[in-house]
């Protein structure tokens, strides 16, 4: 059983920054990939960006490109969510969710279902 815990939510204007954590605790021996999700009210869940431990790959949905950076330390079991020029539109609640499976292909973690186990969520609130 692998647990999952999210801090740094908060409130910000438009154009601030946040910077999201997970750590994971329990067995964590087959982590392969973490990633970030979020849904916003009326909406459904959807992918912000993942991380395969193995070879430190990135990935990113194209609505947050270039404006979060998702990285983590292996040694401490934890993945963090850096998130700049925030916009009202980014305002949802952020899940982390961990895999247990290593994929070469980089879309295979842009679904929420191919994640084992995830977080409380944390609230990120943008206002204009």
């Amino acid at each position: 059983q692998v647990q999952l815990v999210e801090s740094g939510g908060g409130s910000v204007q438009t154009g601030g920054s946040l910077r999201l954590s997970c750590t994971a605790s329990g067995r964590t021996s087959n982590r392969y990939a973490m990633g970030w999700f979020r849904q916003a009210p009326g909406k459904e869940r959807e992918f912000v960006a993942a991380l395969r431990w193995t070879g430190g790959y990135t990935y990113y949905a194209d609505s947050v490109k270039g404006r979060f950076t998702i990285s983590g330390d292996n040694a401490k079991n934890t993945v963090y969510l850096h998130m700049n020029s925030l916009k009202p539109e980014d305002t949802a609640v952020y899940y982390c969710a961990s895999s247990a499976y290593y994929s070469e292909s980089g879309t295979y973690y842009y679904y929420a279902g191919n994640f084992g186990y995830w977080g409380q969520g944390t609230q990120v609130t943008v206002s204009s």
